[in-house]
């Protein structure tokens, strides 16, 4: 088969201008672009010569275009020579299912949020006859307006080849398997690359609320009846996205704060579907906001009034208790002060900073260049330790899904915050574990002191309580792209500075 080459700076129809490529497979590549008539990014899929699901797959994504919801990501172009055909779809900004789940499971409100809006956009897709039958973590993103978007509707399947006989069904079960990671960060019924697998109890794996506590009853029942295919307390199992979303928005819990937002922004290329166009990067933000929600077809939720009683009585209780804080620090003569962006220790004694007795590579086969891990703590702004450079994707190539260096203290020490001076380019990911063992080749035993989903330049991971360990761990779950060097993907760390007690 010869391939369909093309170069940044490619021009498609005389308007779409190749810049990155995002990720490839055989037969087809997938490319971040400018619509230079509309003065847009754009994601183009393109295709090599003679591949076999160019027709399936254009076909699909003309089904694709006629949709308008916004909650679908759009086709905005299709082109149908066989030599050189193309689509040209929107450019999705928002944080993938997968990368939210890097740092471990969401909300049990959040996760069910994501998936009931997810499945009330797939109901609208089903009532015109298209369906998706290929949904992975990658597939859905939460963007940085406040909602869901769903990327390779249909398109997806037709790359790889899948199709289903009740495609209602298959969506559904698919939106299951992802409620359920969303819920607990396991995969259930297999293993997927990002995500450990679901333990399981006689074959089946086990319900949300044996995994990880705290998931609503409501909830979990809802996954079970998707996960087992079984009815439920009079509920009948769930069998279509439609149904799926109206479950979800019976049970989804009353609203709380969203998380804060991360300002830095910044966009990079995230590692598609195992078998889609992987479609292009994404901007970092804060997670979710959960919100009363309506059911599909209308009407008000089943005990708002409640809820609303409940939040007003919570409130009123805050408002004494804030009351009483207040008047107590006004009696000993201690002022309130404005909350800081990095907590500080709330131990007695002050930090410092602790000398490192060493450094090292961590991560999977030993990790990457040990001999240049010293220099991340020789104190030199000018020398660095970094990972090596990954293609196709910035999750390391999907060799693996982290790496990391590690700091030896010499001693059990506790650790209050660590800055970290990273590299220039924006959007990697990264999280500061502290912990007692230098053995693995992940963090597996170690604490979070805290993260970052952007980090670059210097960055100082504080934590809500200082972490006791010998080892503090910069652990990479996803890389920035490399300077100089379209496709390729690297971290990089010019110093580290521990602070804590001995």
């Amino acid at each position: 088969m010869s391939t369909f080459i093309s170069e940044p700076g490619t021009r498609l129809g005389g308007r779409y201008r190749l810049e990155d490529r995002v990720t490839a497979s055989s037969g087809w590549a997938a490319w971040k672009a400018i619509d230079e008539t509309l003065a847009r990014p754009v994601a183009v899929l393109i295709f090599a010569r003679g591949f076999p699901r160019i027709s399936d797959t254009v076909t699909a994504a003309r089904a694709a275009s006629r949709l308008t919801d916004a909650r679908l990501a759009q086709v905005f172009d299709v082109e149908e020579d066989w030599d050189h055909a193309y689509v040209v779809m929107e450019w999705v900004a928002g944080d993938s299912l997968e990368d939210l789940l890097a740092d471990g499971p969401l909300d049990p409100g959040q996760g069910a949020e994501i998936i009931a809006q997810s499945a009330e956009a797939l109901a609208v897709a089903h009532a015109a006859g298209v369906a998706h039958l290929c949904l992975t973590p990658g597939s859905l993103r939460w963007t940085a307006g406040g909602g869901v978007k769903i990327v390779g509707l249909g398109i997806d399947a037709a790359l790889a080849g899948i199709t289903a006989d009740d495609p209602a069904l298959a969506d559904t079960l698919s939106l299951g398997n992802l409620l359920y990671a969303a819920l607990t960060a396991h995969w259930p019924g297999g293993e997927w690359p990002s995500l450990p697998p679901a333990p399981e109890v006689d074959g089946h794996p086990c319900s949300p609320r044996q995994v990880r506590a705290g998931v609503p009853a409501g909830i979990d029942d809802v996954a079970c009846r998707v996960l087992y295919q079984r009815p439920s307390g009079g509920s009948p199992t769930v069998t279509t996205p439609a149904m799926l979303a109206t479950a979800l928005n019976r049970v989804i819990p009353a609203p709380a704060a969203p998380p804060p937002v991360n300002r830095h922004g910044g966009y990079t290329a995230p590692a598609g579907p195992a078998t889609g166009p992987g479609y292009p990067p994404y901007q970092r933000w804060g997670g979710p906001p959960r919100r009363a929600r309506d059911h599909v077809g209308g009407g008000s939720r089943p005990g708002a009034a409640r809820f609303a009683a409940v939040i007003v009585a919570v409130l009123v209780i805050a408002a004494l208790a804030g009351g009483a804080w207040l008047l107590s620090q006004h009696s000993t003569g201690t002022p309130g002060a404005t909350k800081p962006t990095h907590r500080a220790s709330p131990s007695s004694t002050p930090s410092r900073v602790l000398a490192p007795a060493s450094a090292a590579a961590f991560g999977p086969g030993g990790g990457d260049n040990p001999a240049q891990a010293p220099l991340a703590i020789d104190g030199k702004p000018s020398t660095d330790w970094y990972t090596d450079s990954y293609q196709t994707s910035p999750y390391f190539g999907n060799l693996y899904t982290g790496t990391g260096l590690i700091v030896d203290m010499g001693k059990r020490v506790s650790v209050s915050s660590v800055t970290v001076t990273f590299g220039t380019m924006a959007g990697a990911h990264a999280r500061v574990e502290v912990g007692n063992s230098a053995a693995g080749d992940g963090p597996a035993g170690f604490t979070t002191l805290a993260r970052t989903a952007d980090a670059a330049g210097p960055y100082t991971f504080t934590g809500k309580h200082p972490v006791t360990g010998r080892y503090v761990l910069i652990w990479f779950t996803k890389l920035a792209p490399q300077a100089g060097a379209s496709g390729h993907y690297q971290a990089d760390v010019f110093n580290v500075v521990v602070k804590g007690t001995s």
